[in-house]
């Protein structure tokens, strides 16, 4: 593999897309080398921005003839490392990929490419009176070809579903060059392997996507949103599972606990939140629906679940901009917490009914090794966002303690039947924690497949797998 842009290489990539989208001077180059992931670079040795799957095919193509890496950038909010160009080589930008080709309002679907930004997306499907429920955090920024690659998830997956549930068909272009369409726009398929799933969640290492079918819902009319302050954190993740038997499936249903919050309300305007001093967990529930009378039902109901729990008044939103506020407040933990420190942060998940466990077990690991943590997420599927604070500690133990740390909370993880990343992806930070997931045949598996596609190692490499496969 060679990472070597020569002239000669550089010319006939300005051949395939035109010299105006073709860069290599370094502020281009530092902006297309990073993502979300903590404070890495990685800067490509060249960005190109293509404008079709043709010409990424051309490009891999001659990627391949070279045998120079590239790796597929799209929004760069992940916090994996995904987007990285760790091996230099080709940073294959999709940034001109960016129409939504159809909404088929009579079989409720949308075609689009990658680089159309989440919510865009979902406001464009909005007007047709259609839903696009997958929300992650990032979705005013994320690309929906990267929460393809990821699997994203978000707020709402508890109720609707990550993005593997949507996509029905995708266009992708392989390592090699060849361009293909992975399945068929239908909701059932039973023919052949199914080739769409295995690029779901493939984190670039498999194709390039460069169209995408996914299946839509009627829009629905009304919400009940409602925050619930619990005096003890571990019971704010009881009470998850508690709302699930009592026959009651919320839209969302997501977790937060008291420094997460307290960060969010001063990092963002316009939050106004009274928290009493000894409140140490927050649920933020979320039912919805066509039938206003049916999700005053299910309120009551919730109530009556979380009041057998240590908890404080629970505050209703009552107007839109109430709900704003408070999914403001929920989306903008992540970059509270980035704001105030140094940090890593994992992506946890278990069974629901484990959460108490886990939580617990990840505060005494932290005190093990001498680091305090954040945590917050969705609670209704049992995804737990793990945010490892810096703060005061020596660069020393932040280097040698907090993996050890790291891999310790992973092994209660996969300990409790859950496993490592539930929308986050593994990316470059976390493939060495792999054989905490897997043993080593079912790695080599994976490998094997990913060799079958990628037979000269040039998409993404060095990523998902660990150092030593």
């Amino acid at each position: 593999m060679t990472t070597q842009i020569t002239p000669e290489i550089l010319q006939k990539l300005q051949h395939i897309v035109g010299e105006s989208f073709v860069f290599t001077d370094e502020e281009t180059r530092n902006n297309y080398g990073h993502d979300e992931t903590e404070d890495y670079v990685f800067p490509p040795s060249v960005v190109v921005k293509p404008a079709s799957a043709q010409e990424i095919s051309e490009i891999v193509k001659l990627a391949n003839e070279y045998k120079i890496p590239v790796v597929p950038i799209g929004g760069r909010t992940g916090l994996s490392g995904g987007a990285l160009s760790i091996h230099q080589g080709i940073g294959l930008s999709t940034d001109r990929l960016n129409k939504i080709l159809e909404i088929d309002e009579r079989n409720l679907q949308v075609i689009t490419e990658p680089a159309v930004i989440t919510q865009v997306l979902q406001d464009k499907v909005l007007e047709k009176g259609l839903f696009y429920p997958v929300d992650p955090s990032s979705r005013g920024s994320c690309f929906i070809g990267g929460n393809v690659a990821e699997n994203a998830g978000g707020a709402r997956a508890v109720k609707y579903g990550v993005t593997k549930d949507y996509v029905l068909n995708l266009e992708v272009v392989l390592p090699t060059g060849e361009i293909i369409w992975t399945g068929a726009n239908t909701l059932k398929n039973s023919t052949g392997y199914n080739l769409t799933q295995l690029m779901v969640g493939s984190e670039g290492t498999l194709g390039i996507i460069t169209k995408i079918v996914l299946k839509l819902w009627p829009k629905n009319s009304h919400n009940v949103l409602m925050l619930v302050p619990f005096y003890k954190a571990e019971q704010a993740c009881e009470a998850v599972s508690a709302i699930f038997m009592a026959g009651i499936v919320p839209s969302a249903l997501e977790f937060m606990e008291r420094d997460a919050i307290d960060w969010a309300i001063r990092f963002i305007e316009g939050v106004n939140v009274d928290i009493k001093d000894d409140i140490q967990g927050h649920l933020l529930i979320e039912v919805d629906g066509n039938y206003p009378e049916i999700l005053m039902l299910e309120a009551e109901k919730i109530m009556g679940v979380v009041e057998q729990f240590e908890i404080d008044e629970i505050l209703f939103a009552d107007t839109e901009d109430q709900k704003n506020a408070l999914w403001r407040m929920r989306r903008g933990v992540a970059e509270a917490v980035k704001s105030n420190s140094v940090y890593k942060e994992e992506d946890t998940v278990v069974p629901r009914y484990e959460l108490p466990t886990l939580l617990k077990g990840i505060k005494e690991i932290g005190n093990k090794y001498g680091f305090k943590s954040v945590c917050y997420g969705h609670a209704g599927d049992g995804n737990l966002h793990v945010n490892i604070i810096k703060a005061d500690m020596t660069d020393e133990n932040w280097k040698t303690e907090v993996p050890k740390g790291i891999r310790e909370i992973f092994e209660l993880t996969v300990s409790l039947k859950g496993t490592l990343s539930g929308e986050h992806g593994i990316g470059y930070v976390q493939k060495n924690f792999m054989d905490i997931a897997f043993d080593n045949s079912q790695l080599v598996l994976m490998k094997n497949i990913k060799k079958v596609f990628d037979p000269n190692n040039i998409l993404n490499p060095g990523k998902i797998f660990p150092d030593t496969i």
